[in-house]
Order: structure tokens, then sequence, then C-alpha cells
């Protein structure tokens, strides 16, 4: 049986390796979990024991095989519990992180089997990412950055990278909510924001963090 800390940091494990080439550090995890670096370094000395991941010190650390899998059954409860708390619930795609945070932690693979049947065996989340299978694959997903779309180009809104309430907030009052489309008209050269037409109707100036942060087809 594994804790609900030793879950949580595969998960981010997880995360951090998807984002990023070649093994997660110590102070990546530190500044993902806002844990003193010396408290992760005894975690993944345990996690190391338990064979979940790759670690030598001043290295960086990868999940095994084992620890990948226990990884990705956790972000599948966690995304499954979102879209139940969105679709069933009536709770905002702003809300649902947080309460999911501590819901994924419910092991029963039984209740984890009839949720996901419940609600019509979603693909993806309230959030736009995918959901692994029960066999623990990740669907792959070929989505660009808005902040990369040319001018004059045509795209839709499929997901974010950023999941705080206060971005999520942000995106609800502009409009550029997920299935939206958007056409880039201009990209300011100093700052790179960027001026969009939302479903071929109001204009509105994107900042580049934002553009970053929004994920399109």
């Amino acid at each position: 049986m594994h804790s609900f800390t030793e879950e949580n940091y595969l998960k981010t494990i997880y995360y951090l390796s998807a984002r990023q080439e070649g093994e997660v550090t110590t102070n990546s995890l530190a500044e993902m979990t806002a844990t003193k670096a010396a408290s992760v370094s005894d975690m993944l000395r345990k996690l190391a024991e338990k064979q979940l991941i790759h670690y030598k010190k001043y290295q960086g650390v990868r999940l095994t095989e084992e620890g990948e899998r226990l990884a990705l059954k956790v972000i599948r409860r966690h995304r499954i519990w979102e879209v139940f708390l969105s679709e069933k619930l009536g709770f905002g795609w702003d809300e649902v992180h947080e309460m999911a945070e501590e819901l994924e932690h419910i092991r029963s693979e039984e209740l984890v089997q009839k949720l996901d049947a419940f609600l019509g065996y979603p693909q993806f989340d309230p959030h736009g990412d995918p959901i692994p299978s029960p066999a623990g694959h990740m669907p792959a997903v070929e989505y660009s950055k808005l902040s990369e779309v040319t001018i004059g180009e045509e795209v839709q809104v499929m997901g974010v990278l950023e999941h705080s309430p206060e971005f999520l907030q942000h995106l609800d009052k502009t409009g550029l909510n997920l299935g939206c489309r958007v056409l880039v008209q201009d990209v300011n050269v100093f700052d790179k924001s960027v001026s969009v037409q939302i479903n071929h109707e109001k204009t509105l100036f994107v900042s580049n963090e934002v553009a970053r942060n929004l994920l399109v087809n």
C-alpha cells in the first residue's frame, strides 16, 4: 500500500517528465510540491526502495514501469472525478481540481469502473486533458499552443496547461473556453500578445502568458 503523499509524488514526477527532456530534478519537484529539497530527497529514497523510481542523488529521477503504472492510475481517478464533479454536480472547471486531489486517493477499482461507465466512458476531463485507459495507457494528443499559431490561421481551443482557478476564471471572463474557434489576426512584435477573434464575433487581445497556456488544434 502506498501513502497519499507517495502517490502525489509519482503523479508529479509523471507530469514533469512529460513536460521536459531528461530526468526530473529534485529542485523542480521541490518547487512543484512546495516542499524543501531535503524532504523531497527523503521521499525519493523511499520511492526508490519500493522500486517505483530510478534515483541517484544529484542526477535526477524517473519513474520505473511500476511507478508509471501507479501514477497513471492516480491520474485516471483524478480526471474521472473531475468529469463527475463538473458534469453531474455542476461545479465549474475552476473548482474541480482541488476536490479531485482528495477523491483521487479512493482506491476502489470497482468504484472507478462504475463511475467511468456512469459518465459514458469520457475521453477527456473538463480541462481538455486525456483520461488514461483502464489498462494504463495515456492517449497521445497533438496540440499546439496559441502562442505558436500564425497570423490568419483559425484554430479551436482544446485544453489548458495552467489549471489554477485564477487562470480558468480569466478564460471564463474573456470567453476563451474549450471548443471555441479562435482566428489569429495579429501578433504584437514587442510583447508577443495576440489579437484574436472568438467564434467569428468579438475581438480580443490575449497576453503571451495566456497564449502560451492555451492548447489549440
